[in-house]
């Protein structure tokens, strides 16, 4: 079993009410794990943080100039985007390059993350379609990369389907890992995802950040992949949530990509932390909460605090970086419905 260890604790006056557990994993691109903390082997799925994975043997092929995208139409590509009219526009942009339907997408569709977009459908009570996913940009993209090939649509999703073999075995390359010992599940989105060890997860994070041992055309993909996303990091999710935040204040040298129940991809350029790129991936054992305000604005309660204290203790953001991140973390003060102060939320990790 999994050896994973206290990563954040909720208090409520002086007693410890609520305690989460995980494990972290911090590696570079040669593959020399440099810290951790629990047991940096623990087998997790991706989730949603395999999304620039999935998208490297698309861009890697030449689809970006051979439908013409832009950056934003690449971010959204890798995106877990909270469905505002933005997001939507540019996902039906894609379509409209690409020459298919929304129809086409099998991810299902889901009420909307955006605050303005959900007031939007409810007041209206419109009926989610599969562009609300917000993991329809990828659905895109992967049926970009079908039809650029001459591949069946209809069986886009399918584990043996070509783009769906292409994505694994470039994954695998990746991550350092055989194919056949990533382990296949099906996502909530309806597309393959993948688990294997959060040391390999973190070094294919790495390696996307610092592709210089990779071949031209793939270190050339990676490249057009995290300049996107930095670029436009309110298409991987909105103005306002963590992972765009965190990649405003990073400045280019950053990249992130969250993951359902619990997963976080980090990614440092090179020269931020030493010579090399750095990955870190970390898995909160039982998954994550996320809350709504009466603003029907959603936070999430494991994964910024925990993300802000590694970059803490690897001093790779500075005060000031992270007094404007202090929102989400890494220490909050909780309060209730009437605004009175009832305990805090910390961290309780040291990386080794």
């Amino acid at each position: 079993m999994p050896v994973t260890q206290p990563i954040l604790e909720l208090t409520r006056g002086d007693v410890v009410e609520a305690t989460h557990f995980g494990s972290i994993a911090v590696v570079d691109s040669t593959g020399k794990l440099l810290h951790s903390y629990g047991d940096p082997h623990t087998v997790a799925f991706l989730r949603s943080s395999a999304k620039p994975f999935q998208a490297l043997p698309f861009v890697e092929h030449g689809g970006v100039e051979h439908f013409g995208f832009t950056q934003s139409e690449l971010s959204i590509s890798c995106a877990s985007h909270e469905t505002s009219q933005m997001h939507l526009d540019t996902v039906t942009a894609m379509q409209k390059k690409i020459g298919i339907q929304e129809s086409s997408l099998q991810c299902g569709g889901h009420l909307p993350g955006d605050a303005i977009k959900l007031k939007q459908v409810i007041k209206e009570d419109i009926k989610p379609t599969s562009n609300f996913n917000n993991c329809s940009g990828k659905h895109t993209a992967m049926l970009a990369f079908a039809k650029m090939r001459g591949l069946p649509l209809e069986t886009y999703l399918a584990f043996d389907h070509p783009i769906q073999k292409e994505i694994l075995k470039t994954f695998s390359e990746m991550c350092g890992i055989e194919m056949d010992k990533v382990q296949l599940g099906i996502d909530g989105c309806s597309a393959p995802n993948f688990a294997l060890p959060l040391i390999n997860s973190a070094l294919g994070m790495a390696r996307i950040c610092d592709p210089r041992e990779l071949s031209e055309a793939r270190a050339a993909a990676c490249k057009k992949i995290t300049s996107a996303m930095t670029t436009h990091p309110e298409m991987v999710s909105n103005y306002g949530e963590f992972d765009c935040e965190l990649m405003k204040v990073g400045a280019g040298k950053i990249v992130t990509k969250r993951g359902a129940e619990g997963f976080q991809i980090i990614g440092l350029m090179p020269g931020v932390y030493g010579e090399q790129g750095v990955g870190i991936t970390f898995k909160v054992t039982d998954g994550d909460k996320s809350s709504m305000n009466d603003n029907l604005e959603t936070s999430t309660r494991v994964r910024p605090s925990v993300t802000l204290e590694i970059l803490r203790q690897l001093k790779v953001l500075n005060e000031t970086q992270l007094q404007s991140l202090v929102k989400f973390g890494p220490e909050k003060t909780l309060k209730n419905y009437a605004g009175l102060v009832t305990g805090a939320s910390r961290p309780v990790f040291k990386l080794v």
